[in-house]
């Protein structure tokens, strides 16, 4: 399966629809998220790193939204615990079947990962160490947010952990705008065409809704979380971690 450059924007659209992690997405994934979202790659490799310092054994490690498997392959190349799991989960059968095709290759099998295919708001979270929602919660409706975030921390055992990646907005217009520029230039650099850029954005304005800093410490807060914290952000895009 050799990975394939992200074009689905590069020409005019007669109409435009809402992004979906459809077939054409899967199929371009590793380009198109490499390409536009500054320090996936770190915030991929130190997500294993804090996984392995959080997971307990006998325990499950959630990867919610998980598209083709990233964190789920770098959670289970560290993590050291004995009778640990990896339960993968998205709600596109293109992305899962991808990823299980990229989950077969990988050499160190040694955590088991169970990719499925299910809406996160349906799954049972239990007896969990990590939870990582990697870009997910953006494209969960506001209202619903909260409860899910709950729903995870009511899960996770004492101790355990959320890993919370997202892309961010700003309250002061001169911030959203100095980040909102940095990015799309990020994009330019990576060779993507300003009708690129403004098509898929016009594509996502409407199921990907991102949030500020402050609101989504107070929602951690909120759902109950004892600590959380900032340890990555790069432009509009961060990453906390909440410790139960």
């Amino acid at each position: 399966m050799t990975p394939k450059s992200d074009a689905i924007y590069a020409a005019p659209l007669e109409k435009m629809i809402d992004f979906q992690f459809d077939e054409r997405v899967a199929a371009v994934f590793p380009d198109m998220i490499q390409r536009s979202v500054p320090g996936y790659g770190m915030i991929i490799s130190n997500t294993g790193i804090l996984a392995a310092k959080y997971a307990q054994a006998g325990s499950h490690c959630y990867d919610l939204g998980c598209s083709l498997g990233a964190v789920s392959l770098a959670m289970r190349q560290r993590i050291n615990q004995p009778d640990c799991d990896i339960i993968a989960v998205d709600n596109s059968p293109a992305m899962i079947e991808r990823g299980r095709e990229l989950l077969a290759r990988d050499p160190v099998p040694t955590v088991p990962v169970t990719m499925t295919c299910a809406d996160l708001q349906d799954v049972n979270i239990e007896n969990a160490s990590v939870v990582v929602l990697n870009f997910t919660l953006q494209f969960v409706p506001p209202a619903q947010r909260l409860t899910l975030i709950q729903r995870i921390h009511t899960g996770l055992k004492p101790g355990g952990v959320l890993i919370l990646s997202e892309k961010i907005a700003f309250n002061e217009p001169g911030r959203q705008y100095f980040h909102e520029e940095l990015h799309h230039d990020f994009k330019r650099a990576n060779g993507y065409s300003d009708l690129e850029i403004s098509q898929k954005r016009s594509a996502l304005e409407k199921v990907m809704i991102p949030e500020s800093l402050a609101c989504h410490q107070e929602r951690l807060q909120a759902a109950g979380f004892s600590f959380s914290d900032l340890w990555f952000q790069c432009f509009n895009f961060a990453s906390f971690v909440a410790i139960k």
